[in-house]
């Protein structure tokens, strides 16, 4: 349960700061990325809201890790698992620069560490709380 714990921990930083980034920094990470401005700000800064969202959804559930798997599971694996093939294709299929693979690294690494974390949790016994 403690790898668990520190993979739901790391995960509610990455979103929170990629967020944060995207809703208040959107310019830098735009220049960062070597991309131009995008056509409708608006859908950057709802894609920091939504990241955002989810990272405090996961320092939401610290307290019982057990009963949240839901919100780790969807999250982790389905989200980030979902995001770094999105990643990939699109730097295939659109060309999209090369950087963004840096995303789909990290979410992809993200998924996979939480997807053995919870498999390991599950064979660690059921109804045990997470410390905080």
């Amino acid at each position: 349960m403690r790898l668990l714990l520190g993979v739901v921990i790391v995960s509610g930083v990455y979103d929170v700061l990629l967020g944060g980034a995207l809703l208040f920094a959107l310019d830098e990470v735009r220049q960062l990325f070597g991309t131009e401005p995008p056509l409708f700000p608006i859908h950057a800064n709802l894609n920091g809201l939504f990241a955002l969202a989810v990272g405090l959804g996961y320092f939401a559930i610290l307290k019982d890790l057990e009963a949240n798997r839901w919100y780790i599971w969807i999250m982790g694996p389905v989200l980030k698992g979902g995001g770094a093939l999105l990643f990939v294709l699109d730097s295939v299929v659109r060309d999209s620069p090369p950087l963004f693979l840096a995303f789909a690294a990290s979410d992809g690494v993200l998924a996979a560490v939480t997807t053995v974390a919870l498999l390991a949790a599950g064979r660690g016994g059921k109804g045990v709380a997470a410390p905080v």
